[in-house]
């Protein structure tokens, strides 16, 4: 079949030799497999984000998918040859992702956080709507940054109309801010690999960066209260220091924002590897939930 290479990163074996892991990627998902012994015009030839046809039969190594490279060639003219076509992309039109994530901007009914969202946005509109959330675990695929943005939204809305407590404009303010840096620590959705700065700040740190440069620019005090708790609740959405935030969440939607980002993050990950399998069946182990796998229950 014509697959896309995602991903084909040149490693050493333990002789001495050089190999290819290759991410071999559809509009279905993605399947690792490794090209053993590859030579210096094969690691030149197979780059990512080339198409290629693939030859090969899929098998378990500890338990995880993979393919046995059988003949690995690439597409030739008049054959299948656009990257864009073998992209997994969000499943909804990226338009009514525009249109939903608008209307919960007028929702952030405090003037100066709005002015900082819309800011940003408008800065980064064309990646934040084709980005993918991440290069591997959850919504990895083309548009998965916003549709990541929107589900949560979603969720933060029903948690809002349950405690009267939370503040909306702070909750969804947050959310949308939360990972935006990706789009600077991530290189795009084609062959999606992390920016230097990416692997040496990541985008935590970039999105408070940008919530600083927008109050700059907006002739802001970031050392106002609203403005430092707005960076709190971005900060602290990876719950633990250990997880790469700087500080836990200590304001309510601080914890709530890092709770929502977990839940959509989790399930994610468990629908992309259940459509993988059939009802009566365990899928592969899922790295971003501790290497645990899931049963799909035969009823």
């Amino acid at each position: 079949m014509f697959v896309l290479l995602k991903n084909a990163d040149v490693r050493l074996a333990r002789n001495g030799k050089k190999f290819i892991a290759f991410t071999f990627q559809d509009t279905s998902g993605t399947v690792d497999g490794k090209y053993w012994g590859a030579s210096e015009e094969e690691i030149q030839m197979f780059e990512a984000g080339k198409v290629v046809f693939l030859n090969g039969k899929r098998e378990l190594y500890q338990n995880m998918p993979q393919i046995k490279i059988l003949h690995l060639r690439l597409a030739k003219d008049g054959e299948p040859n656009d990257a864009t076509a073998f992209m997994e992309k969000a499943p909804v039109k990226i338009e009514d992702l525009q249109e939903e994530l608008n209307r919960y901007l007028f929702d952030i009914t405090h003037a100066k956080w709005q002015r900082i969202v819309r800011h940003i946005l408008k800065k980064y509109q064309h990646e934040f709507f084709e980005y993918p959330a991440a290069k591997r675990n959850h919504h990895a695929f083309a548009g998965g940054l916003a549709y990541h943005t929107v589900t949560m939204l979603r969720l933060a809305k029903a948690v809002c109309a349950e405690y009267s407590e939370v503040n909306p404009a702070l909750l969804y303010a947050g959310v949308i801010l939360h990972d935006l840096g990706k789009v600077r620590e991530l290189s795009g959705a084609l062959s999606t690999e992390y920016t230097l700065s990416g692997n040496l700040l990541g985008h935590i740190v970039m999105i408070d960066e940008e919530i600083t440069k927008a109050c700059l620019e907006l002739k802001i005090d970031d050392t106002e209260e609203d403005i430092v708790i707005l960076k709190h609740v971005v900060l602290a959405h990876h719950g633990l220091l250990e997880y790469g935030s700087p500080v836990r969440p200590k304001v309510m939607e601080a914890e709530i924002l890092h709770h929502l980002d977990n839940l959509d993050a989790s399930i994610q990950m468990m629908l992309g590897a259940l459509k993988q399998v059939n009802p009566g069946e365990y899928t592969e182990r899922v790295f971003g939930l501790e290497n645990r796998n899931f049963y799909l229950p035969n009823i």
